[in-house]
C-alpha cells in the first residue's frame, strides 16, 4: 500500500452536506473518564473549536522532537502526542498516522481524543524534515500533492516504529500499541499489519487504499490476486471503515479484500458506509459525515478495548 496520491476532496461521488455533531460517539465512556466534548451543538464540515482544547486538565499534551539513527544519518521525527496524566506503566498506546493534510489540527484532536479514552497517542510528521506547509484549515489539495510524492515506504515504516517505542518509552516496554490512520494513512496503516507487526498489535484503517502499489482504485479496472497478495502476511487483527460513494477506494475492492481475509481466517471487521465518501471522519472538511464518523470511532474504540486493554 503505496502513498496514494488521491486529491481526498474530489474522491465522493455525490455532495454530502455538513452535518451537526454534539459530544462523543457511544464509545466515549472508556476508562470511566471521557465526559462530552462539546458544550454545544457544533457545526463540523468546516475549522471549528477542538473536541478536546489542548489545556484539558486531564490530559498533558507534547509537540516532540525524536532523533534516531536511519540509513547512517540522524533523522529528527517531528510528531504530536498526548497522554492520560493517570497513565500508568501499563497504559497502552496508540500511533496516529496523518492524512494527506500532515499532522493538522484534525488529526491532533483526535490524537486528544484517544487520550481522554485512556490511551498515549502520538501522530509522527510524516513530512518531517521535507518542509510541508501546516494543514490547519487548508482545502487546496495542490500544496501536498509534491510532499506526498516524497514519501518512501521504508521511512515511513521506521518513523511510526519510532512513535510505537516512544509509547513504549512512556511506561513498560511490554504496552501494547495500535495503529490507525486516514485517507493516505489508511493505506499506510494496512501496511502496518505487515511491516510492522509487531511492535503493532492491532489496526484500524479508514478509506485506505487496499490494493497494493496503487495510487488510486478507480482506473485500474476490477481487482486481481496479485493486488491483495499481501493478505496472507497480515500479522495483526485489522479493523477497516470505507465509504460507499469513494471514488478512489472502490467497495467492491474491499469487498474482495475482507473475502481474502476470510478465507485465510485472519481477525478482522471491514464495514462500508453507504451514505459516506472519502474522508468522512474530516469533520473539518466537508466532506464530513456525522453517521459515519460517529459509528466507525465507536468501532475502532472498541477494537481497541478488545486488542489492547
Amino acid at each position: 500500500m503505496s502513498s496514494e496520491v488521491v486529491d481526498p476532496t474530489s474522491a465522493t461521488s455525490l455532495a454530502l452536506r455538513r452535518r451537526t455533531f454534539v459530544g462523543l460517539s457511544a464509545g466515549a465512556a472508556a476508562f470511566g473518564s471521557a465526559a462530552p466534548l462539546a458544550a454545544a451543538p457544533v457545526t463540523l464540515g468546516a475549522p471549528h473549536d477542538p473536541f478536546v482544547p489542548e489545556n484539558d486538565p486531564q490530559l498533558e499534551t507534547l509537540r516532540l522532537q525524536l532523533p534516531y539513527r536511519y540509513r547512517g544519518a540522524e533523522r529528527t521525527l517531528d510528531s504530536y502526542a498526548a497522554r492520560p496524566k493517570s497513565a500508568k506503566s501499563y497504559t497502552p498506546g496508540v500511533v496516529v498516522v496523518q492524512a494527506a493534510w500532515g499532522v493538522d489540527s484534525q488529526i491532533r484532536d483526535t490524537v486528544r481524543r484517544l487520550a481522554k479514552e485512556g490511551y498515549v497517542a502520538i501522530a509522527p510528521d510524516l513530512y518531517s524534515g521535507l518542509g510541508a506547509p501546516s494543514g490547519d484549515s487548508v482545502s487546496d489539495f495542490a500544496a501536498f500533492r509534491d510532499f506526498l510524492g516524497k514519501l518512501e515506504d521504508d521511512t515511513v515504516d521506521h518513523d511510526l516504529a519510532q512513535g510505537a517505542a516512544w509509547v513504549k518509552r512512556q511506561g513498560s516496554p511490554s504496552a501494547k500499541v495500535a495503529v490507525m490512520g486516514f485517507c493516505v494513512g489508511g493505506g499506510i496503516t494496512l501496511r502496518q499489519t505487515v511491516d510492522n507487526a509487531p511492535p503493532f498489535v492491532a489496526a484500524s484503517v479508514f478509506y485506505g487504499s487496499v490494493r497494493y502499489g496503487s495510487e488510486s482504485s478507480s482506473a485500474k479496472g476490477p481487482i486481481v490476486p496479485i493486488d491483495l497478495a499481501y493478505a496472507s502476511s497480515i500479522g495483526i487483527p485489522l479493523l477497516g471503515s470505507w465509504g460507499g460513494r469513494d471514488t478512489s477506494i472502490l467497495p467492491d475492492d474491499v469487498r474482495a479484500l475482507e473475502r481474502r481475509l476470510l478465507d485465510l481466517g485472519k481477525p478482522h471487521d471491514f464495514k462500508i458506509y453507504d451514505e459516506a465518501g472519502h474522508a468522512f471522519f474530516d469533520d473539518t472538511r466537508n466532506s464530513y459525515v456525522a453517521s459515519a464518523a460517529d459509528d466507525a470511532w465507536s468501532r475502532t474504540i472498541a477494537w481497541f478495548r478488545h486488542y489492547l486493554i
